[in-house]
Order: structure tokens, then C-alpha cells, then sequence
């Protein structure tokens, strides 16, 4: 059996002008170190101080070896416990911890500073993410009434499709929402299909933070209501995460530490 802890890793992607970083360094089991309320992985920690999560990073940007060294803090404004089935088995599982945050950033290196909304939420699978999934789309914006929408959009190789999509309100409580119809989002560099549930014209001021060959991320504003409603989104291809020449690629931006 594979333990997980000898492949950990802490990710973090900074989208500057100009200072755009990277890094995920994978490093094995005797780097790592955790307790009720603290992970550290070897320069790195993310702990539980009071009610704030603290993300403290030292680490080096891939492929271009630049130091990425600051903090992150997060200022829930409410905890939730709920976990939701992500596929037909119930193998893969997602958490909203924190839809809705107040976060604090300040990295020396490269040298932004700022402060805004943040997100923390929970990804588990009991096998290998390829076994039953397909491909899916994530979104997740902040609504004019103080609430915060999350849509996971997921298909799976059989041929199935699950939905989520709920409403994440200031008091606690989590309201189910039928979901606009899918349309489509346009594609990336890398020919990925981006596929997005919203009603009304089309997103305003598209950006894509990050193109790679089986993944991207993007920022879009929507008109809700007469309001302008920034949205994230995501969209995984699972094949083409698998496909070897996606593997051969990965360790450059990857790197192993045993």
C-alpha cells in the first residue's frame, strides 16, 4: 500500500504583473511533520493560531528557481463541517471549510502585499483521481446578498454526472440552488474545454491565471442582479493529466525531495 504522506506537497501560485511565482515541491514522509493543529513540511507550516488559519511558506519557484518566502492568514467568517460525495461510489469527497474569508497576505519574496477574500475548503479520495472521473468544472463567487455559491460540475468516465451546487450563507446556513445550464467558457492555450453554469450575457474581463496541458484556472466577472460578481473557476481533464507525456512534464514543475 502507497503511504500518502511520503508525497506532500504545498502549492502556491502568485499572479502578479510581473511577479508571477510557482511553486510545489513534493517531498517525502521524513520532512513532514504534524499535530491537532499544525502541518509542517519542511520549511513550511500551516497551523491553527485561535480562530485564523496561518500559511507560512519558504520555498522556490518552479521551473525558474526563485525564492517564494511570506504568509498567508485566514479570517473564517463561518466554519462548516458539511462533506459532499463528489462521484457515484462516494470514494472522492469535497468540504467547504471556509467558503467565505477574510485573508492577509504579505510575501517579501517576490514583494506583494495585500488583503481581500479567501476560500478554504477540502479535497479527499480514498483511490487515484483517474479511477472514476472524467473531467469537471469548479466555480465559486462571492453573491450580492453576503452569501457565496459553489457549483462542482463533474463527469465521470461511465458516464455519469453529478452536480453540486450550493449556497453558503453568513448565518450557517447551506441552501441547495438549481444550477443555471452549462455553456461553454471558451478554450485555453492549451485547447481546454472550459465549461461554465450562469444565465444571463456572458462573462466580463475573462482571465486565465493558469493554462497548462490538463488544467486551468480563471477569474471572470458575472452580472447578477445588476451587480458585478467576481467568480473563480477551475477545469481539470483527468485523461490528460494521466497521459504520459503529462507525466514525463510534471517533475518540472514538481520537483522531488526524498
Amino acid at each position: 500500500m502507497v503511504d500518502p504522506e511520503n508525497y506532500s506537497a504545498i502549492n502556491v501560485a502568485l499572479y502578479s504583473p510581473g511577479q508571477k511565482r510557482w511553486t510545489m515541491t513534493e517531498r517525502g514522509s521524513r520532512h513532514l511533520e504534524r499535530g491537532v493543529d499544525f502541518y509542517r513540511l519542511g520549511p513550511s507550516q500551516v497551523s491553527w493560531e485561535g480562530d485564523r488559519l496561518v500559511i507560512s511558506v519558504r520555498e522556490w519557484a518552479n521551473p525558474l528557481p526563485r525564492p517564494v518566502e511570506g504568509r498567508v492568514v485566514l479570517y473564517p467568517q463561518q466554519l462548516f463541517q458539511q462533506v459532499d460525495r463528489l462521484d457515484s461510489n462516494g470514494r472522492h469527497r469535497w468540504g467547504p471549510i471556509a467558503p467565505k474569508a477574510r485573508i492577509e497576505v504579505d510575501f517579501p519574496k517576490p514583494g506583494l502585499r495585500w488583503s481581500g477574500h479567501g476560500y478554504l475548503d477540502s479535497n479527499e479520495g480514498d483511490e487515484p483521481i483517474e479511477m472514476p472521473f472524467r473531467d469537471w468544472d469548479w466555480s465559486r463567487a462571492d453573491q450580492p446578498d453576503g452569501s457565496c455559491s459553489v457549483i462542482y460540475d463533474v463527469r465521470q468516465r461511465d458516464g455519469q454526472e453529478n452536480l453540486l451546487a450550493q449556497r453558503y450563507c453568513p448565518d450557517g446556513r447551506i441552501e441547495a440552488f438549481e444550477p443555471p445550464v452549462r455553456r461553454s467558457l471558451g478554450t485555453t492555450g492549451w485547447r481546454i474545454q472550459r465549461q461554465l453554469r450562469f444565465e444571463g450575457s456572458p462573462p466580463q474581463q475573462l482571465s486565465t491565471l493558469e493554462d497548462t496541458p490538463f488544467y486551468a484556472r480563471s477569474m471572470a466577472h458575472l452580472n447578477q442582479e445588476g451587480k458585478t460578481v467576481p467568480l473563480m473557476h477551475e477545469t481539470l481533464d483527468v485523461k490528460r493529466l494521466v497521459s504520459p507525456v503529462v507525466q514525463w512534464m510534471l517533475p518540472w514543475r514538481m520537483p522531488r525531495r526524498p
